[in-house]
C-alpha cells in the first residue's frame, strides 16, 4: 500500500525551495501520493528519503510524451480506472495513418487536411494529434520519402514511425522530427528497435499478442535495455477483445500495481472495422476506454468532431467545471449605446451566449460574473447567480462608466431575480431575456431595438 502524503512529506526536505515545480513540500508530497508527480522533480532528497520512497513515489502508468513544444502530447500517467471516481488526466492523442504506399503527393495532400483541421468547443481548440506513417511498401528509401512528404505538412505535429526493420526504423527516425514513437517492437527485432529508439531519443511501441504475461515479459525486457518511455499494443483489434484486454491491463496497472503493465495503450481502430463507420465507434470506444494513442485511417470532418468533443468531455475534471474569468466582455465593437447582458461564467453558456451575441450583428457588451462554473439554473439554485452578485459584477467591472443608457438584460431562466435587482441596481431597468441562447438575435430585434 502507498503511502500518506503526509507520509511522504516527513521523507522530503522540507525546506518549501519550489525546484520541483510546486509551491510547497507538502504540495509536492500530496502528489507523490495522488500518483500526479515524480520522486525525480525534487533535485535535494536524500538517497535515503529516495530508497524508502521509490515505491510510494512512481505513478502506477507511466507518462510519455511524444514531440516538442506548443504540438507535444503527454499520455498515460492516469490513476484511475472510471472518470467519476476523480478525473483522467491526459487525453489521448488521435493520428491519422498514412502508408507509404500512397504517392507522395497524395500523402502531402491528406496530412495538409487533417492536420490543418480545427474547431474551437467553449474556448478550447481541438484538432488532431498527429501523423502515423507505415511501411506498407517494405522499401527504405519509400519510407523516408513518405515520412519527409508528411513532415512538410504536419504543423510540427509529432510522429509515430511504423515497421519491424531496424534498418528501415533508423532512417525514419532521423526524418520524423523531435521525440516520435517507434512502432513497434516484438519478440524477434526488440533489441535492434531499441537500441534505434534509444539513439534517437524515442519512446518505443511494444507488439505481443501472445497475452499479457508475454507482453509484461517483452516490456520489462525493452525497459532493461535502457528505454522507459514505452507504449503497449496488446494486438486486440476488435471492439470486444480490445475492450476487454484494455481494462484488464488498466486495472492491473493500477489497481495491483503491476508495474510491467504500467505503460499507456496504443489502438488501432480502424484494423478492428469492416466499414469508415464501424472504425469511428471502435476508435470512440478506445477514447473512452483506455486508448493512450488511438490511430485512424479515415479523416472525416464530421467523425472527428464527435470524436474530439467525446474526448473533452471525458478528459475534463468532472469536480472542476469549464469556466471563463469573470468579467465585462466586448461582442463585436460595442460602444455606449449598445445591449449589456448578463449570464455565468460557465463555459458552455458564455460562449452560447457570446455566439449568438455576434450572430445578432449587433454588438453588445457581455457581463460575466462568478458562478463558480455554474450554468444558469444551476448558479441560481446553489444561491451562485442572485441580485446581490449580480450587481457586485456590475460594481466591479464598473459597466456604468461603459454604456450611456441603464438597461441590463439577464437570463429568462432567472427571470424571479428581476424585481431583487431593481432594489440592488437602482436607476436601472431590469429586461427578462430569453431562456435560450438561440432566441437571442430575435429578442435584440424585437425588444431592444424597439
Amino acid at each position: 500500500m502507498g503511502m500518506s502524503g503526509l507520509q511522504i512529506y516527513k521523507l522530503l526536505p522540507k525546506t518549501n525551495c519550489k525546484d520541483c515545480g510546486f509551491p510547497t513540500c507538502l504540495a509536492f508530497a500530496m502528489k507523490l501520493a495522488a500518483k500526479q508527480a515524480e520522486l525525480a522533480a525534487c533535485p535535494h532528497v536524500s538517497d535515503e528519503s529516495k530508497a524508502a520512497l521509490a515505491a510510494s513515489s512512481a505513478p502506477p502508468m507511466r507518462a510519455v510524451t511524444l514531440g516538442s513544444g506548443d504540438k507535444e502530447i503527454k499520455v498515460g500517467n492516469e490513476t484511475e480506472m472510471f472518470r467519476h471516481d476523480k478525473t483522467f488526466y491526459h487525453q489521448p492523442g488521435i493520428f491519422l495513418r498514412v502508408k507509404d504506399t500512397q504517392p507522395a503527393g497524395e500523402i502531402a495532400e491528406a496530412v495538409a487536411e487533417a492536420m490543418s483541421y480545427q474547431v474551437e468547443r467553449v474556448g478550447i481548440m481541438m484538432e488532431l494529434s498527429g501523423v502515423a506513417v507505415e511501411n506498407a511498401s517494405g522499401d527504405k528509401d519509400t519510407f523516408v520519402a513518405a515520412i519527409e512528404a508528411a513532415q512538410g505538412k504536419a504543423n510540427g505535429k509529432p510522429f509515430i514511425i511504423m515497421t519491424n526493420d531496424p534498418h528501415t526504423a533508423q532512417a525514419g527516425l532521423e526524418a520524423a522530427g523531435d521525440k516520435p514513437l517507434l512502432y513497434a517492437a516484438n519478440k524477434d527485432n526488440w533489441q535492434e528497435m531499441a537500441a534505434a529508439a534509444k539513439a534517437a531519443g524515442a519512446s518505443i511501441a511494444v507488439y505481443e499478442p501472445e497475452g499479457l504475461t508475454p507482453l509484461a515479459n517483452l516490456a520489462e525486457q525493452v525497459k532493461g535495455a535502457g528505454l522507459e518511455d514505452i507504449v503497449l499494443d496488446p494486438g486486440a483489434r476488435g471492439a470486444a477483445d480490445s475492450l476487454q484486454i484494455f481494462t484488464q491491463i488498466r486495472r492491473l496497472a493500477l489497481t495491483k500495481n503491476l508495474r510491467e503493465l504500467g505503460y499507456p495503450l496504443i489502438a488501432f481502430a480502424g484494423e478492428g472495422a469492416e466499414s469508415a463507420e464501424e472504425e469511428a465507434i471502435i476508435a470512440a470506444q478506445h477514447v473512452s476506454k483506455y486508448g493512450g494513442l488511438v490511430v485512424i485511417d479515415h479523416f472525416d470532418p464530421a467523425v472527428l468532431y464527435i470524436l474530439l468533443t467525446l474526448r473533452l468531455n471525458i478528459y475534463t475534471d468532472p469536480q472542476k467545471p469549464i469556466q471563463v474569468s469573470p468579467g465585462l466582455y466586448e461582442i463585436g465593437e460595442p460602444g455606449p449605446d449598445s445591449p449589456l447582458a448578463v449570464t455565468t461564467n460557465f463555459s458552455l453558456t458564455y460562449f452560447s451566449a457570446a455566439g449568438e451575441l455576434a450572430a445578432s450583428g449587433m454588438p453588445s457588451w457581455l457581463l460575466i460574473s462568478d458562478s463558480e462554473g455554474m450554468s444558469v439554473l444551476t448558479a441560481w439554485a446553489a444561491g451562485n447567480f442572485d441580485a446581490e452578485i449580480v450587481a457586485k459584477a456590475a460594481k466591479t467591472f464598473d459597466v456604468a462608466s461603459k454604456v450611456n443608457h441603464r438597461k441590463i438584460i439577464i437570463p429568462g431562466y432567472v427571470s424571479t431575480i428581476s424585481g431583487e435587482l431593481e432594489e440592488e441596481m437602482p436607476g436601472w431597468e431590469i429586461l427578462v431575456g430569453p431562456r435560450e441562447a438561440v432566441d437571442i438575435p430575435k429578442y435584440l430585434k424585437q425588444v431592444w431595438q424597439n
